[in-house]
């Protein structure tokens, strides 16, 4: 079969991690250089949390930077937002450290080679919770660049995240794709394999890293090696 496009998932399905210990090990990080602007990481940690839920619990109205901003500000208050050209700065320079909270996938960059030739489109649908630079750095630690995708989704550019099948209506609207024409490849359960479903995508999981918080699903699904060997074969 030959899909419109091929969906990737990026933390724990092309960038191997347990994603508990990289957000500890990221949030502390941030927190070091936060820390000369007056941020304490026992405050500031909780209100990285309670932004990331609003960029969660967004239903489209504003873009999920917009919803973590205007939460954040409203837990530390709105000098934050003079300092949003740190935070930013940090994602391309600190951010870095946090490799060492992943590990390697020489691999990567030959599974979106291969869905270059099988779909018409290639996206990494990365949970937007991120922005850009965060991005484009994690995507650095497996040697890819966002220029090896048609569409890169971070938290300026998308109003709905994971597990909300909204985040994949986004999508598919935005580059005018048919779900049932389309393939979702990613670690976690509910977030990538059944709010994908639930928005029409097939779906591959792959369980290297695998995150499940009910009952395994029915799709196809496989190690990286397994995943590999299902792109060669559509």
């Amino acid at each position: 079969m030959t899909y419109q496009a091929i969906l990737f998932d990026l933390d724990g399905t092309l960038l191997p991690m347990d994603l508990d210990q990289f957000t500890e090990g990221y949030f502390h990080l941030l927190a070091q250089t936060a820390a000369p602007y007056g941020y304490r990481e026992e405050t500031l940690v909780p209100a990285l949390w309670k932004g990331v839920g609003a960029m969660v619990k967004n239903q489209g109205n504003r873009s999920n930077c917009e919803a973590f901003w205007e939460t954040f500000a409203q837990v530390l208050g709105p000098q934050v937002y003079d300092h949003i050209p740190i935070f930013d700065a940090f994602y391309a320079t600190e951010f870095q450290k946090a490799r060492s909270f992943t590990g390697p996938n020489p691999r990567a960059s030959q599974a979106v080679a291969l869905a270059r030739r099988k779909a018409e489109r290639v996206i990494l649908a990365t949970n937007p919770l991120f922005p850009p630079a965060g991005v484009r750095t994690r995507l650095s630690w497996v040697r890819l660049r966002p220029e090896d995708f048609d569409w890169v989704t971070d938290y300026e550019n998308s109003s709905a995240c994971k597990p909300n099948p909204a985040y994949y209506w986004e999508i598919l609207n935005r580059m005018h794709l048919e779900p049932s024409c389309c393939l979702m490849v990613g670690n976690d359960v509910q977030e990538d394999v059944e709010a994908a479903g639930a928005a029409g995508l097939e779906t591959f999981l792959v369980t290297d890293c695998l995150i499940n918080r009910g009952g395994m699903p029915g799709c196809a699904q496989g190690d990286f090696t397994a995943l590999l060997q299902f792109l060669e074969e559509l």
